[in-house]
Parts: structure tokens; C-alpha cells; sequence
């Protein structure tokens, strides 16, 4: 019988989160996040969707996500998920690369599944040091050195093409981040952007990778991440964010994060009171 063990861990002097999903076969639909994700896939075989493309990923490969890139995957052999991943704020990395290049600029990476040893290895020795606290000499070290092998090898200006009905979908988006707290309908999205339903759909599914729907539930989920981080209650979070109940809450959220909403508070609340003790 396999055992399903999901941890996670901040690190408040990097300012990098770190989660580690063992023995699960669980899916993540489609969903999008507003940092950057760096993964490692230790074991199992998975079909991950980002944007327009298709992966078949295997034990070895690395994830890049930038902010916004909607991502999804299922399990597609008879074993678990081993996966681990550091999450990177805009705020963070723009620090981390004004201080390996000197420009104070998001980086873009020219690929979303890479293999390459060398990059792994860091990868993997940096979400280590973070998940067992090593040093912050070590720490920092690592993520130094692991930003720099990306930049380097695969790094691109972070700028995104838009295509037809480009300027409506930001109207659109912007128009969901601003009501997410409200019961919004398809047609009152429609009526801001002046797009017809059926364009809207297939428009801003073709753009963001994702549907409007989905792309709504992932802010609702963004923002109560926020809450929870601050110590909000799940129940709290929930009903801030417009979500209808704590019990559908916590589905979308166990689905998206692939942690519970208490499990994800926790992990903060631990983080603030080994804060207030360093201050002591």
C-alpha cells in the first residue's frame, strides 16, 4: 500500500517557498500560479499540458514555470508521484536576478521541461537544504547557483505575444481580478470586454491556456493562499474569495495546491512563530 506523504517548507531569509508531493497519483487540472515554479520530477511518469504543448515527463526532468503559464497533469504509468518544487515571487526573483546579472528585469526561460543534470543537481541539493534548514550559507549558495545555470542556459526577456482579441482578454482578466470576491457570470464578462460568448472562450482559452472559469477559480485560490499565509481561518479565506462554503473550498483548493487549506495555514503560522522567536 503506498503511502502518500505531502510536506512543505519557507524559507524567510531566501524568501523561497519548498514542497515535496510523495506517493500520490493525484491529477492537477489546469491551473496557473503567480510565481515562478521550479520542479523536479524524482519518480513516476506524467502527461503535463502548459499552455499549447504536450509533455511526457519521466524521473530527471526539470519544470519551468513563469508566472501566469497554465499548467496541468495526470499520471500516465502504475506507480506514485515523486515531485519536487520551489516557488519564486516575482518580487524575490527580480532581487535574485538583479544581483546575477545586473539588470533588474524578469527573466523568461526558453523552455518548460528541460533536462539537464547539472541544474537538477542543484535543484535538488537547494529544496534539500530548505526542507531540512542547512545553513543559509549552503542555502543561498545553491539557489545562486541554480539561477545562474537557468539564466544562463536557457534565460529570454519575460515578454508574451498576444494575439487576436489580445487587448479584450486583458480587459477581461483585469475585470475577474478586480469582482473575484462576487458571483460572476460569463455574460457580465462578455459585456466588459464587448466579446460575444463563443469568442471569448475559444480567445482567451487559445491565450491563457485556460478557460475564464478556470482562470477566476485560480485567482479565488491565489487570494486565499494570501489570507491563509496572514493566518486567516479556512473558513475565513473561503467565504473572502467568493467561494460559496468551506467544504467547496477546500476541494478546489486541495485540488489546485495539492495540499489542504489548514495543512497550507500551518506551515505559516509555524514560519511566523520561529519569526517572532528569532526576534526575541
Amino acid at each position: 500500500m503506498n503511502i502518500e506523504i505531502k510536506s512543505a517548507a519557507w524559507d524567510s531569509n531566501l524568501r523561497v517557498e519548498a514542497y515535496r508531493f510523495r506517493g500520490t497519483r493525484q491529477p492537477f487540472p489546469a491551473h496557473f500560479h503567480e510565481y515562478y515554479v521550479i520542479g523536479l520530477l524524482e519518480e513516476g511518469e506524467r502527461r503535463l499540458t502548459c499552455g499549447q504543448q504536450e509533455y511526457l515527463l519521466r524521473p530527471g526532468d526539470l519544470l519551468l514555470f513563469h508566472p501566469g503559464d497554465s499548467h496541468g497533469c495526470e499520471q500516465t504509468d502504475k506507480g506514485t508521484l515523486d515531485y519536487r518544487a520551489v516557488n519564486i515571487t516575482k518580487e524575490t526573483m527580480l532581487d535574485w536576478t538583479e544581483e546575477l546579472t545586473g539588470k533588474r528585469e524578469l527573466p523568461g526561460f526558453s523552455a518548460n521541461v528541460i533536462r539537464d543534470e547539472e541544474a537538477a543537481s542543484c535543484m535538488r541539493a537547494l529544496h534539500e537544504g530548505i526542507m531540512r534548514a542547512s545553513p543559509e550559507f549552503d542555502r543561498e549558495e545553491h539557489l545562486l547557483l541554480l539561477l545562474s545555470l537557468l539564466l544562463q542556459r536557457y534565460g529570454r526577456p519575460f515578454a508574451r505575444c498576444f494575439p487576436e482579441c489580445g487587448r479584450e482578454i486583458a480587459l477581461a482578466c483585469a475585470f475577474m481580478e478586480q469582482h473575484y470576491r462576487e458571483p460572476l457570470s460569463l455574460e457580465q464578462i462578455c459585456r466588459h470586454c464587448g466579446l460575444s460568448r463563443s469568442t471569448l472562450l475559444r480567445a482567451f482559452t487559445r491565450l491563457k491556456g485556460a478557460t475564464p472559469y478556470r482562470y477566476l477559480e485560480n485567482i479565488r485560490i491565489g487570494e486565499a493562499k494570501k489570507l491563509l499565509e496572514q493566518g486567516a481561518s479556512p473558513l475565513d479565506a473561503a467565504l473572502a474569495t467568493g467561494f460559496c462554503d468551506q467544504s467547496h473550498f477546500t476541494n478546489y483548493f486541495s485540488r489546485f495546491i495539492g495540499l489542504a487549506p489548514g495543512v497550507y495555514r500551518d506551515i505559516f503560522l509555524k514560519k511566523n512563530e520561529e519569526e517572532d522567536t528569532d526576534h526575541v
